[in-house]
């Protein structure tokens, strides 16, 4: 007899059907009552554990042991003329049909009543639980699945732009790139992440480009308990892209809908161009973020041909107006500041005149304006159209924030910063203008405790190493800050922020030649000048405010002697005053310093109807932003000057104190750095200031290896 027959008489198969049907009923009611009942999960796990144990065990019983009329023997002591497993097998046949019927009821009452009742039950229970206000999400890096790595450019761009299409609906809130793009190839809890970015969904996927074909897979997830609310793929070409994006994010949006903008309907739509185009446009936009000559260069190349092949395609003009401005002598390449603004504002203007609405055409506009003297106004107002287009522009929010400084309005830059950093709490550029923002209203604490709370995720950056430079350099503690601004500048040359800041460490510690070879223009012309070297000064600073910053070309004239040029130059360029300030308002950080050097010029020349309207732009300028919370040593200096001008000595030797005990140092005189205190000059409260300046000074020069500087 055959080993299966053998288990068939024995009804071994009847058994174990009934046993598996028998235990899947069993563990549906357990999983529905215990929970219900807040059992513990092992207290479940366990019952399920003894159900797959006890599966074998019945087996072996089948086996082993026969049901007789005088009750349950071993198989071996029954006479097989007396075997009654064919009746045995009937009544199995019987039970396993009728626990099929009960398992199929269950499973049809399951899919149309229960789960159903649980789906309501969970979104009524997330609504609720859920405050109000605008939904949240991040949409995390799709992951490349192309065989060729270096597609990875086109996911990344495919994940930017579904985040971009996302973010132009009010009512939802959407983590900034820069922050959702940190986790990027990393095995990261879902609940870390969205609990580091502030959000209760993310939007996660894949793609896989191959030849004209893609395919890209999509699930939404709510963070609090990974409960997949929507997924998806799709299979197309790749000139079908913008519709898979549209399509990924009004999926999104319909998932949401309840909870997100009630009966209201909500659809996206992405620009459309050639799908040759549209993947230079990606790689483009990629180069971009790397913040550096080369790769800019490289964006506005693939920028150009993807306009070649399509003239009509506005966001590719949006994007070459920006790397052109990037790519001026002034930010991270080699175009004269000229011709990199020429540059910018045509692409700009091209890429509104194809496309109206397209936000990213407005901030590209906007940050043109930003650096034009006189022009401040508009791009605020060019800046602010953008956002209200679209609210992920990261990017344009950060540039907003610096024109509202250039505007003295600190406060109003920093509730745009602010929000920036919460949206985005990675992006480099708010990071550091918000810790500075903090800095300059003397709220260390706050400066302190949002570089903490980053720097898990950026401990070697470069960037982080500038912040903890910057806030030991803004207290005078050079000899800290030196290595980490020497190592950030190192790590990023190209930086103009990390070489200003190793720049005022160098000149704060009479390192001059070094200020000079290493600083950014402003700190080199400064450096040139105590070197004796004022003619190479006065060239740099020509140049300079030929491309239209005057301050240090102001600065350098009124030092040395030749206040008079200064006034013409400014009469031959301005109706007035008035005019200038129009041109040069006040910057939120430390004061009207252009102004104060205009006021100064007018009163060695014996102006006083110009000199008394530069002083009171400077005061009306200084007392709004003390209003609004600016405190900080440099403001204190730009304070001192302002009262030495205006003659009230006491007030003037006050802030200078306390621009001096704050951490400020000068030269070796405070005087060759301030001439409007050449006249305190053997004033000893000004002497004892002096000398509390170069006791400093020397202790900061010891702790470098470096000799100390005579009193």
């Amino acid at each position: 007899m055959s080993l299966v027959n053998e288990l068939k008489r024995r009804n071994v198969f009847k058994v174990g059907a009934a046993y598996v049907v028998m235990a899947w009923l069993l563990a549906q009611g357990v999983d529905v009552f215990l929970e219900n009942f807040g059992a513990p999960d092992w207290v479940i796990k366990t019952i399920l554990l003894l159900l797959v144990a006890g599966f074998p065990v019945a087996v072996f019983f089948a086996w082993a042991f026969e049901l007789t009329p005088e009750g349950i023997k071993k198989e071996k002591d029954v006479d097989r003329s007396q075997s009654i497993t064919h009746k045995t097998g009937r009544k199995l046949d019987f039970v396993v049909i009728g626990l099929l019927l009960v398992a199929l009821g269950y499973f049809a009452v399951d899919k149309f009543v229960l789960v159903p009742a649980r789906h309501a039950a969970e979104q009524t229970a997330t609504t609720e639980s859920e405050p109000d206000g605008p939904k949240t999400i991040a949409v995390l890096p799709f992951v490349n699945m192309s065989e060729d790595r270096g597609n990875e450019y086109f996911s990344d761009g495919i994940s930017e732009e579904i985040l971009n299409a996302l973010a132009r609906v009010p009512e939802l809130q959407v983590a900034g790139r820069t922050s959702s793009f940190a986790f990027k190839g990393e095995n990261v809890d879902l609940r870390r992440i969205g609990e580091t970015l502030g959000v209760d969904h993310i939007l996660e996927g894949s793609v896989r480009k191959a030849g004209a074909t893609v395919r890209i897979t999509a699930q939404l997830i709510q963070v609090d308990n990974g409960f997949h609310l929507w997924s998806d793929s799709y299979d197309r070409n790749l000139d079908d892209v913008f519709a898979i994006q549209d399509e990924i994010a009004n999926a999104i949006l319909t998932e949401l809908k309840a909870r997100l903008v009630g009966d209201t309907p909500v659809a996206v739509a992405s620009a459309r161009t050639d799908s040759e185009a549209y993947d230079l446009y990606l790689l483009a936009k990629q180069r971009m973020y790397e913040r550096a000559q080369l790769p800019l260069e490289n964006a506005a190349e693939l920028l150009d041909r993807a306009i070649a092949i399509d003239p009509d395609y506005a966001p590719a003009y949006a994007q070459r107006s920006v790397v052109a401005h990037l790519l001026s002598e002034s930010q991270y390449g080699a175009l004269p500041v000229a011709q990199a603004d020429s540059q910018a504002r045509l692409f700009a203007e091209k890429a509104l005149q194809l496309n109206p609405g397209l936000a990213e055409g407005w901030a590209a506009l906007g940050l043109y304006q930003l650096d034009r003297p006189g022009e401040i106004v508009q791009a605020i107002e060019n800046l602010e159209k953008a956002l209200a287009l679209n609210p992920a522009l990261i990017d344009a929010a950060n540039w907003l924030h610096n024109a509202y400084n250039q505007t003295t309005q600190p406060a109003e830059a920093l509730k745009v910063i602010e929000d920036v950093h919460r949206r985005d709490p990675l992006y480099r550029p708010a990071l550091g203008n918000l810790a500075w923002l903090y800095v300059a209203m003397d709220r260390r604490d706050r400066a302190r405790a949002i570089i903490e709370g980053v720097r898990p995720y950026l401990s070697q950056d470069a960037n982080m190493l500038w912040l903890d430079g910057m806030m030991f350099e803004s207290a005078g503690e050079i000899a800290k800050a030196m290595p980490l601004l020497e190592r950030a500048v190192e790590l990023s040359p190209q930086d103009r922020v990390y070489r200003i800041q190793l720049g005022m460490s160098l000149l704060q510690t009479h390192q001059y030649e070094r200020a000079a070879d290493e600083g950014y223009w402003w700190t080199q012309a400064q450096a040139l000048r105590h070197l004796g070297r004022v003619e190479e000064a006065t060239l740099l600073t020509q140049k300079w405010a030929g491309e239209g910053d005057v301050e240090g070309y102001f600065r350098l004239l009124n030092a040395t002697g030749r206040s008079e040029i200064l006034t013409e130059y400014l009469e031959s360029r301005w109706a007035d005053v008035a005019a200038f300030a129009q041109a040069f308002p006040a910057f939120a950080y430390f004061g009207y310093g252009t102004m104060l050097e205009v006021a100064l010029a007018y009163q060695k020349t014996g102006q006083p109807v110009p000199f008394d309207s530069a002083m009171a732009l400077v005061r009306t300028a200084h007392d709004s932003l003390t209003k609004q919370g600016i405190s900080n040593p440099y403001f204190y200096e730009n304070e001192a000057t302002y009262f030495a001008l205006a003659g009230d000595r006491i007030r003037a030797l006050d802030f200078l104190g306390r621009a001096v005990d704050a951490g400020r140092m000068f030269s070796r005189s405070i005087a060759d750095d301030l001439p409007a205190f050449r006249d305190f000059e053997g004033d000893p409260e000004y002497e004892a200031i002096e000398a509390r300046m170069i006791e400093h000074l020397n202790r900061e020069r010891s702790a470098l290896g470096l000799e100390p500087v005579s009193t």
